[in-house]
């Protein structure tokens, strides 16, 4: 009988006497785990199993033989095929007639599918108790019988009855559940190691799979559960209850487990991280959705328009675009101050990173540091992961800071620490992060005026203002509105699919005599309904009436032949002047003056102020 259970037990299990340094015998599992024949291990040196470990065997095996039993993970054994194994060794003293023996049992830490060996188990299990009659019996004798293999398992087995009654606990469930054998023994299994699921749900006693075996006589196997501990705390296990029979007649389960708390603990770990990476792969594709929205947003494309002001401020755009100094952009709403931000970004080194717009005026008070600076998970209510903020995702690029003068005073501070050293936390976090960001700025406001009454830092008034740039009202620059308009009225016909759009004299005229509160974007505005209203490819101008002429003179449209006369000439070149020294403050010479603005030598520009009447500062 002993023969037989050593024989089929699923644990590899070797036979040692270690005064004689020989292995006596080793179950097929052995030799499975080893790679060579049973007959090939029968008779062999067992310190040949753990070649470079002697000291340390020779201290386990006299620790064993002192103790009765021991156990380590510091022995690694080699196989037939040369290989060294990591194994955990459950060593039990046996005396043999005339000689101390070691019965060891092996197992391989790198094993993670042991199916088959419970498979094995389980046979054997039917095969040894489907002889008894009496469920008590049936129990005392499987324990009695079986104990050695019962002892040396690195399983936990336990037995129940059909009443759920704990019959018998090997060592190793002992050592798992935190049990001792004489307090469980005789306890109802269910509610003592089986009562609640990991979330606080019961177990119902019709739902228990251990139950089931002895109700269907079919053996269970489950794979995802928890035991309890003594101590209250779960632990993770895999078992099989295997019914026991008495004459084909269920009387009670034999349940082999195994504790996976470390895989199952290896697994969530893994889940959550795989769950981390989808988080991350979702929060970029929103930010690449984002940022390539914000590549594609509406845009004419270049700054149009043929009056002084616009050259002036093309020739400004050219200038300061190369070289990462932080721009101001003034003038009213609808003059086109993103248009002027997105082509120094076009024509800037960092022309292939995105513009980042921010809408200062659009984003509640309390939520501007988290817009700009990001904030991690648990920052505060409603943060439920972590978030870039505008900073972050224009790193390497521009960020165009849109009607700047909203920004909340107690954020400026801020604002100016990360313009002038390039660093910020998150909201939540204290680490330090660093960025490379070129800042435009744009606004409707009148800062100078803002810093007067205190609604705005000085200092950051002169950070942002290193070079300004003043986007003229339509209404200052009328010659501006016919290539405007038609620039538009294309634009339009494209979107709406309406070829033959144009616009006659008579429709120059009235755009050029309207006074355009709204600027720009008033202009596209009325040509956008006057296209859906048009008939025959003729535009119906809905304009309103009663509203002052435009200041200027109207200019006519001209055909890619037309010239202009010397008093045109002169006009255009004062105004030129004039719109170069306003962007300047009056300067003429020196870096930032009107002579650099508009490329030409001071001396040739002092000669032309004179000549024009024009006057300007040193």
């Amino acid at each position: 009988m002993l023969h037989a259970l050593f024989e089929a037990t699923p644990a590899a299990t070797l036979l040692i006497e270690p005064m004689e340094d020989r292995v006596l015998a080793a179950n097929p599992a052995a030799a499975r785990l080893l790679g060579l024949a049973p007959e090939a291990l029968r008779g062999s040196r067992a310190s040949l199993l753990f070649p470079g470990q002697g000291s340390a065997l020779i201290l386990f095996t006299q620790s064993v033989l002192e103790h009765g039993e021991g156990w380590t993970r510091g022995l690694g054994l080699r196989d037939g095929a040369g290989r060294m194994r990591d194994m955990e060794c459950l060593a039990r003293r046996c005396d043999m007639p005339g000689q101390p023996c070691l019965i060891l049992v092996l197992e391989d830490l790198q094993a993670r599918e042991r199916r088959d060996m419970e498979s094995e188990a389980e046979a054997y299990l039917r095969r040894g108790l489907t002889g008894w009659r009496r469920a008590e019996e049936l129990f005392r004798e499987i324990e009695q019988e079986n104990r050695l293999i019962l002892n040396a398992a690195g399983e936990g087995i336990f037995g129940v009855n059909a009443q759920g009654i704990t019959t018998f606990l090997n060592p190793a469930a002992e050592r798992i559940l935190g049990w001792p054998a004489a307090e469980i023994v005789g306890r109802n299994m269910h509610s003592t190691v089986h009562h609640h699921h990991v979330d606080g749900t019961h177990y119902a006693d019709e739902d228990c799979p251990i139950y089931a075996a002895f109700r269907n006589g079919i053996v269970h196997e489950v794979h995802n559960e928890v035991f309890w501990r003594r101590d209250g705390t779960p632990v993770w296990v895999e078992y099989t209850s295997t019914p026991i029979l008495d004459a084909g007649r269920p009387v009670g389960a034999v349940v082999v487990f195994r504790d996976v708390t470390r895989r199952k603990e290896a697994e969530d770990r893994l889940r959550l991280a795989l769950e981390e990476v989808d988080r991350l792969r979702e929060r970029l594709e929103l930010e690449n959705a984002y940022l390539q929205e914000e590549i594609r947003g509406d845009s004419h494309g270049e700054i149009v328009g043929r009056s002084a002001a616009t050259q002036t401020v093309i020739r400004q755009v050219e200038l300061v675009a190369p070289t990462g100094a932080t721009v101001l952009i003034t003038g009213e709403s609808g003059t086109g101050k993103e248009l002027i931000a997105r082509a120094i970004q076009a024509a800037s080194t960092r022309r292939d990173r995105p513009l980042i717009r921010v809408n200062c005026a659009a984003i509640p008070r309390e939520l501007f540091e988290s817009e700009f600076f990001g904030h991690v998970k648990g920052a505060f209510t409603g943060a439920l992961r972590d978030r870039l903020g505008r900073f972050e995702l224009a790193h390497g690029g521009t960020l165009f800071l849109d009607e700047v003068g909203e920004i909340p005073l107690e954020l400026q501070g801020k604002l100016l620490r990360v313009l002038q050293e390039g660093q910020f936390e998150r909201v939540g976090e204290e680490r330090t992060r660093s960025v490379d960001v070129r800042v435009i700025a744009a606004t409707n406001r009148d800062l100078q005026e803002e810093v007067r009454r205190g609604a705005f830092r000085q200092d950051l008034f002169f950070r942002l203002n290193v070079f300004p740039i003043h986007s003229l009202p339509l209404r200052a620059r009328v010659e501006d509105i016919p290539p405007i308009a038609a620039h538009v009225l294309a634009q339009i016909g494209r979107k709406l699919r309406l070829p033959g759009l144009a616009l006659t004299q008579g429709d120059v005229q009235r755009l050029c005599r309207y006074d355009w509160p709204g600027n720009v974007r008033e202009l596209e505005n009325v040509l956008e309904r006057a296209a859906i209203l048009a008939r025959g490819g003729r535009l119906w101008l809905d304009l309103p009436q009663g509203l002052p002429p435009a200041s200027g003179p109207v200019p006519q449209p001209r055909s890619g032949t037309a010239v202009e006369t010397e008093a045109e000439r002169r006009d255009r070149e004062r105004a030129n002047i004039a719109a170069a020294l306003a962007a300047c403050g009056g300067r003429v010479f020196g870096p930032g003056g009107a002579a650099v603005l508009l490329g030409i030598p001071p001396t040739t520009l002092a000669s032309r102020l004179r000549r024009l009447g024009l006057r300007g500062q040193g």
